[in-house]
């Protein structure tokens, strides 16, 4: 195995080690880990260093995950998500589990527009999260659902790692746009599918009770007490109708696509989130300086490990690209000589592997020409090794350690990312390693 190789296992062992073992902060486990990476580099350490900040300094993700550690606490001071917790609640109250299920639909909806898996879980989660911690969801599970559905983003086409893939030399002249687009609204569905069933199995598990009949708000009064309350979908909904869709295209044809492209939504939800809850609810917010230090104080401690980890996980994801992770996975990859259902396993675990500390873009970028080519060497029909390779890259939003969603969401959920860590892996992780493989080997039926 060539150098880069060796180096993403030292990463990830180290994070196991320190984290899991020594049981150290998971912030203090990433910047561990990014020594090791970089000390692979023997006298080109400092480059490496120096290439991984910088490359993390630009990435907006870091912002809107402090952001909205800050936000989630000014929303429940201000009571804003209480009211509209209230208006959801009286519409779905009195079904068990029912925010988690809208959710999980409402990402999917999501995820067909904008592709991202931070921005995903930011615009769900900023809805989903309280309400389902309002109606008998533990905050922790809340946040694994938030983060386990944002790989929607990257199996529902069109997303940029689907175009990413098809895209390349090694896809282009064997699969075509059209019939890759099909394939995967499909392989979609068995994704959706499966996470509805987590939604399903929590609720059992949990016992996610229904609210109380006493205690479900009329619709009337909930509404007319909290209507306030619904401006922050505004919020949500302003950089979104901005950047996607006819209103991306109309805003486009005034301005220009450099103003769209400058628009980033996971700056503005969480900045007008804040806007609007603080204008909402400002009765309710601190009057005094010694008030702000305290609400401030309040958020603090979730700062250290949210912005360490995210920091060093994307430094981390260029100082592996800077090792030459492409090239050397290629090459060992290539050399597998494997029947399908192995080479589809093998494929499969490296995908993920590298997902966890890059985003599924980068993923497909790095790996996906080599993994697509080795699954179709190994006899796997090509649309159906395409779909594969998009099915296992879609973990990185619920890859740990390195998954900026998960921070996200925990943010949200004002909870350890830590605690995301094992049913993130087992149940939105090593299932979809399954499913990948499932529909590689055309067990799950996907028209091809």
């Amino acid at each position: 195995m060539g150098l880069a190789v060796w180096a993403l296992v030292a990463y990830i062992a180290t994070i196991v080690l320190w984290n899991a073992v020594l049981r150290r902060s998971i912030g203090e486990a990433m910047i561990i880990g990014f020594v090791v990476l970089c000390a692979f580099g023997t006298a080109s350490f400092p480059d490496l260093a120096w290439t991984g900040i910088q490359e993390a300094s630009g990435e907006s993700i870091i912002f809107a995950a402090l952001s909205f550690t800050f936000v989630g606490t000014v929303l429940q001071r201000t009571g804003v998500i209480h009211r509209q917790v209230d208006i959801l609640n009286s519409l779905l109250g009195r079904v068990r589990g029912g925010a988690g299920y809208v959710a999980t639909v409402g990402s999917a909806a999501f995820g067909s527009v904008a592709h991202s898996g931070s921005a995903n879980a930011a615009t769900i989660g900023a809805v989903a999260i309280p309400w389902m911690k309002r109606s008998n969801w533990q905050p922790r599970i809340a946040a694994t659902v938030v983060a386990g559905n944002a790989g929607n983003g990257t199996v529902i086409p069109p997303s940029a790692s689907f175009f990413v893939l098809v895209g390349s030399a090694a896809v282009a002249p064997l699969v075509s746009v059209d019939k890759l687009m099909v394939a995967m609204f499909a392989t979609a569905g068995w994704c959706v599918a499966w996470r509805l069933l987590c939604v399903a199995f929590f609720v059992r598990r949990y016992r996610v009770e229904a609210i109380p009949a006493s205690d479900v708000p009329e619709f009337l009064p909930s509404l007319r007490r909290g209507w306030t309350s619904l401006l922050v979908f505004g919020a949500i909904a302003v950089p979104i109708v901005l950047t996607l869709g006819a209103g991306g295209s109309a805003l486009a044809s005034a301005l220009g696509q450099d103003v769209v492209d400058s628009i980033d939504i996971l700056v503005w939800i969480p900045v007008l989130l804040g806007l609007v809850s603080a204008a909402v609810g400002h009765r309710q917010l601190p009057k005094t300086r010694q008030d702000w230090t305290e609400l401030m104080e309040e958020s603090a401690p979730r700062f250290k490990d949210i912005g360490a980890t995210l920091v060093f996980a994307f430094a981390g994801g260029a100082v592996l690209s800077a090792l030459g992770l492409s090239d050397q996975l290629g090459s060992l990859l290539n050399s597998l000589g494997a029947p399908p259902l192995v080479a589809a396993l093998i494929v499969g675990v490296v995908v993920i592997l590298v997902a966890g500390p890059l985003s599924s873009t980068a993923t497909i970028a790095t790996v996906g020409g080599v993994a697509f080519s080795v699954l179709v060497t190994a006899g796997v029909h090509p649309v159906l090794a395409a779909c594969a390779v998009l099915t296992f890259s879609s973990t990185e939003g619920a890859s740990p350690p390195g998954a900026a969603a998960i921070y996200v969401s925990t943010s949200l959920a004002q909870v350890n990312p830590v605690k995301t860590f094992v049913p993130l892996i087992t149940l939105y992780v090593v299932p979809f390693l399954f499913i990948g493989t499932a529909v590689a080997l055309g067990v799950l039926p996907v028209p091809h």
